[in-house]
């Protein structure tokens, strides 16, 4: 009977050296070793072993009877020692997946919650020789002692330990690791449980095995985090693992690597040759990490860019980092038969101090090396990142939105001159928004945002409405102008209901359909949509002109732009600014010849001198628009600035 309850023991700490065995091998396999938690996991498997190891020698003691009384001594008093350690290493591996490490360090009563039971326990196995509190050996009989049950209260304790940190900052991690991490402690609890009722089965190794595993199926997954190539974090490894830095308002360092010329060497050497000098500069990467002792964790993200986080908020050992590697790869890498000189722009920043936010972070991250030439120098966050800009880009929908609610829009008029007449006859208007937070909102960045979310078509529909409002009243009147030209985005005219849409609200508001000029750019108007052509017709037949924006910007399909019914065409700036160049004046003069030959009136945008205005006077154009006479103003200065021109007995 011994024996077979001596078996049934050992069966159970077989079991468990299999399935850690297994589980060390598929560890290793999928390449989980890098990164501190990881590291952690692999203790607690090793640890595991160990401590099995140790049980099976106590049970192959205790069968020996009282020649091996001080064997059995060593064996009990090492399992007792290392599987109660066990807990404490499961207690540090969760703070690791909450990715918590930052708070760990700081947080004195949290590390004295953890150390405080296991030196309890520690001292009480240690001096248990002398005392026999925990247990005795007499006559080869292992016996517990009258404190044994305090093992089982210290284990209990990091239970509870481990059950608070995932409920508490649950918000950082997923369900899926959520039940990964409480079936651990809760695995490990019924293991205790079993033993208790059952003493004779020893079952606990063999538990903790078993959480082992259920956490690889549920949390330690790194294929889902590991990029093949390279043997880092891929990147969303790094969104998730950036995103709960942030929420967890831990400070920390990134280095930021953008191999600015990739494209270039991709296209060159090819994919397989072009990923083949990426994994030299990851090697680059991970040497200068390891002698800098394997303190950032290392991310490839996609397309020649590189991450290197440091949880430290201290700034010396990323900046080392970011200079060391910026001299590296400022080297020429020699590549098979290859010599490829890398433009390496490496940004360093400490979150969320310098950038303030996730979407900010990731948003400023994937394009800086395109905004920025490239300098040779490691650069500071602070000296190209603008925090209004992105938050901005980041909040753009919702500041559309309250600016829709509230009706926060306004239309800004920027004058248009008559060289014949020598009068303004017209004006452009322009959709511009103040927001309360973050101030001017630029076109560049509102108008796309607008035209992606939908937005585009309540805002075109809010702007014409203004316009109609301001041609129907009596201080227009009192302007002597002929029409107000309004933009028209290519999502607008892409709507099947516009025509019917701007022609309801100028019925509404009585507006003559010649007070109205409807402004299409250029690469609108090299579309050939159906739903935009029948648009344009059905407005053109009720009345409605047309100017063509942007010509010359390099989209004409002059066949589609031919057919259009246009009456206005309006030279794009660059025009202008190129108008010094012997050659651009010849085309120029050509230009407007065809353009006059086809009985376009012309516009020329962007004039900021007299000797402009005299420049294009001279070329036949019939329109001036620019800064020369004024930028795009408020609808009250609009009145007050045509209104003073109108006493003017000459304007240029």
């Amino acid at each position: 009977m011994k024996g077979g309850r001596e078996m049934r023991n050992l069966s159970f700490d077989i079991s468990a050296i299999i399935v850690l065995i297994l589980l060390l091998i598929s560890v290793l396999i999928r390449k989980a070793t890098i990164g501190r938690t990881n590291r952690v996991f692999i203790t607690a498997i090793l640890l595991c072993m160990l401590t099995t190891c140790f049980d099976i020698m106590a049970v192959a003691f205790d069968a020996a009877g009282a020649d091996y009384e001080q064997m059995m001594l060593f064996a009990h008093t090492g399992y007792l020692l290392l599987h109660n350690f066990e807990s404490v290493v499961h207690v540090v591996f969760v703070i690791g997946v909450m990715d918590l490490w930052h708070k760990l360090k700081k947080n004195v009563p949290l590390q004295v919650c953890i150390a405080l039971p296991y030196a309890a326990v520690f001292a009480l196995v240690m001096t248990n020789p002398f005392t026999e509190l925990i247990f005795s050996v007499d006559g080869g009989i292992y016996t517990h002692g009258p404190l044994f049950n305090l093992l089982y209260i210290c284990a209990g304790s990091y239970l509870l330990i481990d059950f608070y940190v995932v409920i508490k900052n649950r918000r950082l991690i997923n369900a899926k690791k959520i039940v990964g991490l409480l079936s651990m402690a809760g695995v490990c609890l019924l293991s205790v449980i079993i033993h208790i009722l059952l003493p004779e089965q020893l079952v606990e190794c063999f538990g903790v095995s078993l959480s082992l595993f259920l956490v690889s199926l549920a949390v330690q997954r790194p294929e889902e985090r590991l990029d093949s190539d390279t043997g880092f974090y891929r990147h969303s490894a790094y969104g998730h693992d950036a995103k709960n830095s942030f929420l967890s308002g831990k400070h920390w360092h990134v280095v930021m690597l953008n191999i600015a010329n990739f494209s270039v060497v991709n296209s060159m050497l090819g994919y397989e040759q072009a990923m083949g000098v990426l994994k030299l500069v990851a090697d680059k990467i991970r040497l200068l990490n390891k002698n800098l002792g394997n303190k950032g964790e290392l991310y490839y993200l996609d397309r020649g860019r590189f991450r290197i986080v440091f949880a430290e908020k201290d700034r010396t050992i990323a900046e080392t980092y970011a200079t060391l590697l910026n001299n590296e790869l400022k080297l020429k890498i020699h590549y098979n038969s290859f010599d490829i000189n890398l433009s390496p722009m490496i940004v360093l920043a400490r979150c969320p101090e310098e950038i303030e936010s996730f979407k900010s972070l990731m948003a400023f991250g994937l394009d800086f090396h395109k905004r920025n030439p490239y300098t040779g120098r490691v650069i500071q966050a602070p000296e190209i990142y603008h925090k209004d800009d992105f938050e901005i880009k980041n909040n753009i929908n919702q500041i559309i939105k309250n600016a829709l609610e509230n009706r926060s829009f306004q239309v800004y008029y920027q004058p248009i001159y008559s060289i014949s007449e020598k009068k303004f006859v017209s004006a452009e208007a322009l959709l511009r928004l103040f927001d309360k937070e973050h101030g001017f909102i630029s076109p560049e960045i509102l108008i796309p945002a607008a035209e992606k979310s939908g937005a585009i078509h309540k805002i075109g529909e809010y702007v014409f409405e203004e316009v109609c409002k301001f041609v129907s009243s009596k201080e227009f009147e009192e302007l002597g102008l002929d029409y107000i030209e309004v933009n028209l985005s290519v999502a607008q005219c892409m709507h099947g209901d516009l025509a019917d849409r701007i022609l309801m609200i100028m019925n509404q508001y009585n507006v003559p359909t010649s007070r109205i000029n409807l402004e299409i750019t250029e690469t609108a108007a090299s579309f050939s949509q159906r739903v935009m052509t029948d648009n344009l017709n059905k407005l053109s037949r009720a009345g409605v002109e047309f100017s063509l924006d942007d010509f010359g910007t390099g989209y004409s399909n002059m066949k589609r732009v031919v057919s259009l019914p246009l009456k206005i065409v309006k030279l794009d700036k660059s025009f202008v600014d190129e108008q010094a160049n012997p050659k651009m004046w010849i085309f120029l003069q050509n230009t407007v010849k065809m353009l006059k030959d086809m009985n376009m009136e012309i516009v020329v945008e962007g004039i900021e001198t007299k000797e402009m205005v005299e420049a294009f006077s001279e070329l036949k154009c019939d329109f001036i628009q620019g800064y020369y006479f004024s930028k795009a103003i408020s609808k009250d200065d609009f009145v007050k600035f045509i209104l003073a021109a109108i006493k003017q007995k000459e304007l240029v």
